[in-house]
């Protein structure tokens, strides 16, 4: 009976040792600051999401290690908006977090990342704020405010004129220029949108172990990446 164990145990080592040393020679870690560049697919926004829900991003750049394919373009990356800061008066800028979870390659394989968001272009008026990734909404329109207080000094110069001859007019001017910047204050500051699109580079926290990417033996993946 021990002698069927023991001959039992090296038929299932000599049939499943191949396997393991092929998983391991296949297996490539993508190191941590590895850079993934990706084109968002559903548009964003502090007014119509909150934390919690989900985003898509399409990878726009393979990504290589050592010469060797490891992320394909056209992979998905998956993930949830972390944060969400509804706009408001005066210094309240609307924000906006998102946390990419993982990555589902073209084959359907999918590993789990750790990384934040560094930088983000398309979206107007949008910028990332900080090391944790958080994009800022641009708020009030300053054109927009000196426009506004233009008019109400200018109105309340046309006032304080009728009502005061030039002493009027100044003092007029004066007062239609506060209110026009009263009125700013109270006004909300614009919400976040970041639209489908929008391109955004994430780095990676921490390591992640892949896998190659098979290609026929006569394909010249990388021919200009170094060893």
């Amino acid at each position: 009976m021990k002698r069927i164990a023991v001959v039992m145990a090296g038929v299932l080592t000599a049939a499943v040792f191949p396997a393991l040393l092929l998983a391991a020679d296949n297996a490539i870690t993508l190191p941590a600051g590895t850079t993934i560049r990706v084109q968002l697919d559903n548009s964003l926004s502090s007014k119509a999401n909150e934390t919690g829900d989900r985003f898509t991003a399409d990878v726009t750049e393979p990504i290589f290690v050592h010469g060797e394919e490891v992320i394909p373009g056209g992979s998905t990356v998956e993930g949830r908006v972390s944060m969400v800061k509804k706009p408001g008066r005066a210094k309240g800028i609307a924000e906006i977090r998102l946390t990419p979870e993982t990555i589902r390659t073209p084959d359907g394989t999918t590993y789990s990342i750790a990384a934040s968001l560094e930088d983000a272009q398309g979206g107007p008026g949008v910028r990332v704020k900080d090391d944790e990734g958080t994009l800022e909404g641009q708020g009030k329109s300053k054109k927009r405010t000196a426009e506004e207080t233009g008019i109400g000094a200018g109105a309340g110069a046309g006032i304080g004129a009728i009502a005061g001859g030039g002493a009027g007019a100044l003092e007029g001017a004066g007062i239609g220029a506060a209110a026009a910047v009263i009125r700013n204050v109270v006004k909300r500051h614009k919400d976040i949108v970041v639209p489908s699109g929008t391109e955004l580079s994430f780095v990676l926290s921490r390591a992640t172990t892949a896998k190659k990417v098979a290609h026929p033996s006569n394909t010249m993946v990388c021919p200009t990446c170094s060893a």
